[in-house]
C-alpha cells in the first residue's frame, strides 16, 4: 500500500511516498521499520502507542488503534501535529 511520509521523517525514507505491507497498522510500521530502520520508533513509543504528536489517516479517516485492519489498496498518511506555544 502507499504510505505518505511527513517531511520530518523523510530523512529515513528519502521519499515523500513509499510502499509497505501489513494487515494492521502495527504490521505496517514493522514493515516500514524493516525497510527504513528507526522510523517506527519515531511514530510508535515503547508502550506500543502512537506518539502524541503523530496522526495517522487511513483513506482519509483518522486512526489511533495500531490493531486497525488494512487492505492492500489502502492509502496511509502519516502527519506530524504541530505543537508549541
Amino acid at each position: 500500500m502507499k504510505v505518505l511520509i511527513p517531511g520530518a521523517l523523510r530523512s529515513y525514507t528519502q521519499a515523500a511516498q513509499v510502499h509497505a505491507t501489513g494487515a494492521t497498522l502495527d504490521a505496517l510500521f514493522q514493515d516500514l521499520d524493516r525497510q527504513y530502520p528507526g522510523l517506527r520508533f519515531r511514530v510508535v513509543d515503547e508502550r506500543k502507542l502512537l506518539r502524541p504528536n503523530m496522526r495517522v489517516f487511513v483513506n482519509g479517516l483518522g486512526v489511533r488503534d495500531l490493531d486497525h485492519a488494512l487492505g492492500p489498496q489502502d492509502f496511509v498518511a502519516l502527519v506530524l501535529a504541530l505543537s508549541g506555544g
